[in-house]
């Protein structure tokens, strides 16, 4: 109602500009008209109720229709005497000043310029006091070049006019303009700094406000609480603790640490900074303490992860009788997110309701959030609905809650919802909505929202960039990934990380160590999840020395400090057969888990190692860990690789019974591979056939091998059979029958099983053998005569051959499983595919040095014998790993006992 007669009062104003000299009994009848009462002007000692408004001669003659307007009837109170031209320039100063002082209550900055545009129509010239205000709300309402046009007319200035106009530059930040005037001013006070400072901490420039800070010291100027107010924002701005430290003692030098505002900007930097002590310390030093001082409190035990203390604090708050608002209560609710206490939070949800606050865009978005990652999205849905005005914070947030809870196709409903009503989609929906196209998947959807974006232009922004790259990715989409990373204007480690995972998860380990060179190429600082996946990938790759190189970098990089990267490192040195190595980073492990501990136990398992590996079980239960099943896994494991019969029944039995850990199929496959490695193949059946589980490939792969290595022709015959259910196309089952055919030498059955592998268009994968020497990949196949090294590796074997025969050895033509006189299963016998690739390693490589050779399949018996006396010979140790695990043989014994 007051913005309504102010309005009506200025366009009758204007009005009789026109048809009449300015009448201050115009004015005056409309001042009182609109309720705003008598005021009085401070600094002028000038009462105005005792003001005396004098009109112009006749005056109804002009004033009739103003009377009907505002139904004004009489005016008995009201002193009329004949006035002299000053009289009259004096009563329209009063006038202005009312309608000015109306404007500047309402905040109605479109009134104050008609009004100001009166004054300067007829002429009238406003104090200093009075352009001061202009400044003012002019600069307050972000209409900054009306305040200046006010500023540069004026001819007298005084500090307020000098600060007000800083301040609103300031505020809005023109910063140069506010230097500028800044640097004009006559003299400056700690106001005009203050002003300064306080722009500059706004809108980010926390290097820049705390260099003017020295210098208002410099200078000798005294700072206020607001000064160091905003002082502590820079600060908390750009994480300067140190500097906030030394602030924080000139704060209590000059006694301002008792001002709540200073105090709440001690509290929200030592909260953001990490030392939330130190922000408890101040918080205990204050006497009296307000909302926002509270709300700096909570927040600080937000942001250090501490979220039962936030909710204490709240709880302390609402004791006071304190309320809390718009800004406590997000902050609340993200403490009840992190603990995921959901009663809790509905009980916040309660307190919002009843302080009126449930309407508010910041706690009603903060409500739908805690809802939707506390898993009610029915609750955040219902929150939504009943906003009077919903915007797109709130809907990102019920985006993600639907999303991380298994609801994608309900964000995308949402997502759709969004766009018909308009909304405005940012920098923070698009990655919302990718994140549930990748986690369906929905590649369709994804480049469509991608053509979307790119139409409503935020192609452009990173982190836009990172959610495409990760979300073609996750589609499978490779390629698109790769080509999004390479057409992004702008990559951090978050966009190479992204396409790392992938590339991990789908086994592409070269494609993640030349990702990785790319990406430090490119000056980008890899973090802990880029060194942990290219970890990751020189283990699949058994790539010690690359591993080794990244290992290098890490140190450098000082980001080795995190359990998950040290965990990795484990894992890489088992992996690629240094299991000494492995060990040594577990010890030097400053924090372990339990991923820690399986890392190294099945390191030690796969080596052969089986009762080191058991030892690290028992020093980790008694540490207080509790293995899982994967830790299980690596103990049978170890049992089955070192002939622990004993022992692997006892931890069979104590994971259910003692861990309540129903085994899986994979436990089962270890139990039955080491009973039938033992030779109980009556014990490995039976267990086969009690199983609870679904029978799968991998227990009757297990049994098959133990019929292969016992000769069990009958249970092996019935084991394929099923293979070839489950798996027709694996040639694995299919040789493996065969060889047990073989051994037998029943060769029409060979032959049977190799006419139905042809029939059903199984390959048999060939066997073959690599070594890496300087960074080069050699790789070799049984009486492979095609390296360029062929003569010089030939001549090697040969004389390997005959010193191997004077140490004693004797080839086993057993495992030559083809019907060939047995010369020839010598001659084949000599030149499999790791014996070609160890002569070469003793060429190449330094005399004295580990030589470490992978195959793809199983090594078979005869090669194992060999390569145990190979070791001795030339005094070297060799490591082969093969499709089940490391050998390291070395003075003729191999680590894995004879058994494997």
């Amino acid at each position: 109602m007051m913005l309504y007669f102010l309005s009506n009062a200025l366009t009758t104003l204007e009005y009789h500009r026109f048809s009449t000299k300015s009448n201050s009994f115009i004015i005056h009848k409309i001042w009182n008209h609109t309720g705003r009462g008598m005021h009085i002007i401070s600094g002028f000692g000038i009462h105005m109720a005792s003001m005396k408004v004098e009109p112009e001669e006749n005056p109804d003659k002009n004033l009739g229709s103003i009377d009907g307007i505002y139904g004004i009837h009489s005016y008995e109170n009201t002193q009329f005497n004949d006035t002299s031209k000053t009289q009259k320039v004096c009563t329209d100063f009063y006038s202005y000043e009312r309608l000015l002082q109306a404007c500047i209550d309402t905040e109605n900055v479109s009134e104050c310029k008609r009004l100001h545009t009166h004054m300067i129509e007829s002429g009238f010239k406003p104090a200093i006091f009075q352009g001061n205000r202009l400044i003012d709300i002019y600069a307050k309402r972000g209409t900054i070049e009306d305040a200046r046009q006010v500023f540069d007319k004026m001819v007298d200035r005084d500090d307020f006019t000098w600060n007000t106009m800083i301040a609103g530059y300031a505020k809005w930040g023109m910063l140069d303009d506010a230097c500028n005037i800044f640097h004009k001013m006559p003299e400056r006070n700690s106001i005009s700094w203050s002003s300064l400072i306080t722009g500059y901490a706004r809108h980010g420039y926390g290097k820049e406000a705390l260099n003017l800070f020295r210098q208002m010291q410099q200078e000798n100027m005294t700072p206020n609480q607001y000064t160091f107010g905003s002082v502590l924002k820079a600060c908390t701005s750009i994480f300067a603790l140190a500097e906030g430290e030394q602030t924080h003692g000139h704060i209590i030098k000059t006694k301002f640490d008792s001002y709540s505002s200073v105090a709440s900007a001690l509290v929200d930097l030592y909260g953001k900074c990490k030392r939330v002590e130190n922000a408890r310390k101040v918080f205990d030093r204050v006497g009296e303490r307000n909302a926002v001082l509270w709300t700096a409190m909570i927040s600080g035990y937000v942001q250090n992860g501490d979220g039962e203390k936030a909710l204490k604090f709240f709880r302390d708050m609402n004791w006071t009788g304190l309320v809390s608002n718009q800004f406590t209560y997000p902050s609340v609710l993200c403490a009840c997110t992190a603990l995921l206490a959901l009663e809790v939070g509905r009980q916040v949800h309660s307190c919002i309701v009843r302080t009126g606050f449930e309407s508010n865009t910041y706690v009603a978005s903060s409500l739908v959030d805690m809802y939707a990652k506390c898993g009610s999205v029915e609750d955040a849905r219902q929150v939504l609905e009943t906003l009077p005005e919903v915007d797109e914070v709130s809907c990102n947030a019920l985006i993600a809650g639907y999303t991380q809870h298994g609801y994608e196709e309900e964000a995308l409903k949402l997502f759709i919802q969004m766009q018909e009503a308009g909304m405005k989609l940012n920098q923070f929906t698009f990655p919302l909505i990718l994140n549930a196209c990748a986690s369906i998947p929905a590649f369709e959807h994804g480049k469509q929202i991608h053509a979307f974006i790119i139409k409503t232009g935020f192609d452009w922004n990173i982190y836009v960039g990172n959610a495409l790259v990760d979300m073609y990715a996750k589609c499978g989409s490779l390629d698109s990934a790769y080509k999004m990373l390479d057409s992004m204007p702008e990559r951090d480690v978050v966009s190479w990380t992204a396409i790392f995972g992938v590339y991990v998860q789908n086994g592409n380990g070269e494609e993640v160590l030349q990702l990785f060179q790319q990406m430090r190429w490119a000056g980008i600082k890899p973090d802990e999840f880029n060194f942990a996946s290219v970890l990751s990938s020189c283990a699949s790759l058994s790539a010690l020395e690359q591993g080794k190189q990244v290992h290098s970098l890490l140190v450098k990089s000082k980001s080795g400090d995190y359990v998950s990267v040290h965990n990795s490192l484990v894992t890489m040195y088992a992996k690629c057969g240094s299991v000494d190595d492995a060990r040594l980073m577990f010890e030097k492990m400053s924090t372990r888990d339990l991923v820690s501990w399986t890392a190294i136990i099945v390191g030690y398992a796969q080596s052969g190692r089986g009762k080191d590996a058991l030892q690290l079980y028992e020093q980790m239960v008694r540490a207080g860990f509790k293995p899982d099943h994967v830790t299980f896994v690596g103990v049978l494991f170890a049992c089955s690789h070192a002939g622990l019969v004993k022992e692997g029944r006892h931890y069979f039995y104590s994971m259910s019974h003692d861990y309540c850990i129903t085994p899986r199929t994979q436990h089962y496959a270890c139990m039955i591979d080491l009973l039938g490695r033992a030779g109980h193949m009556d014990e490995a059946e039976e267990l086969l056939n009690k199983m609870p589980v679904k029978r799968d490939a991998i227990v009757w792969k297990a049994l098959l091998a133990a019929c292969r290595n016992h000769g069990n022709m009958e249970l092996g015959k019935r084991a394929a059979e099923s293979l070839f259910v489950l798996e027709p196309q694996n040639a694995a089952s299919y040789v493996l029958l065969s060889n047990i055919y073989a051994a037998a030498g029943r060769w029409e059955d060979v032959a049977k099983i190799r006419k139905m592998m042809k029939e059903r268009g199984v390959t048999k994968e060939p066997g073959c053998s690599w070594i890496q020497v300087n960074d080069r990949v050699h790789t070799f196949i049984v009486e492979d005569r095609g390296h360029p090294k062929a003569v010089e590796i030939y001549a090697m074997l040969d004389r390997l051959s005959r010193l191997m025969k004077e140490a004693g050895y004797v080839p086993d033509t057993n495992f030559v499983l083809h019907d060939v006189e047995e010369e020839h299963k010598e001659n084949v016998l000599s030149y499999h595919s790791e014996k070609l690739a160890i002569a070469f390693g003793l060429i190449t490589t330094p005399s004295g040095s580990p030589i470490r050779i992978f195959k793809n399949l199983r090594v078979c018996g005869d090669c194992h014998t060999a390569i145990k006396v190979i070791s001795k010979i030339v005094a070297r140790e060799i490591v082969v790993r093969d499709s089940n695990r490391f050998h390291h043989f070395k003075n003729g014994l191999c680590s894995c006992g004879g058994y494997w």
